[in-house]
């Protein structure tokens, strides 16, 4: 049993999306710009481009992009496989840098409590 619906809530996001682009036109032609500036140089390649926005979109918890990122790269011919590689990294980086910023907390709790490194 599917946990969402992704076909009806990408048609609905993409409806209020539109309500968007009606209130704020240069708001949604900015983020088209910034989307289509990938395609120019064309150099990853569709599919490329959106086994990285799955990863980046589930880094961001964004169901959105999820939706909208899935349908493209099965257009574009990704795998599920595929796509659980690309999620694999995006899991791998979210670790190390949840590692990274462990160590801020140790620095932030050795200044506050004032104590020299051990």
């Amino acid at each position: 049993m599917p946990m969402l619906d992704w076909n009806t809530y990408r048609q609905q996001l993409m409806a209020r999306v539109g309500e968007i682009a009606k209130i704020s036109p240069d708001t949604i032609k900015g983020y088209q710009t910034l989307s289509a500036a990938g395609q120019k140089t064309n150099l990853l390649g569709p599919k490329i481009r959106e086994l990285i926005s799955l990863a980046v979109a589930v880094t961001v918890r964004c169901d959105g992009c999820i939706t909208v990122h899935t349908e493209a790269a099965a257009r574009h011919g990704a795998s599920r496989e595929e796509i659980a590689e690309a999620l694999a990294v995006a899991t791998a980086v979210n670790a190390g840098a949840s590692i990274v910023y462990s160590t801020r907390v140790l620095d932030a709790y050795q200044q506050v409590t004032q104590r020299q490194p051990a």
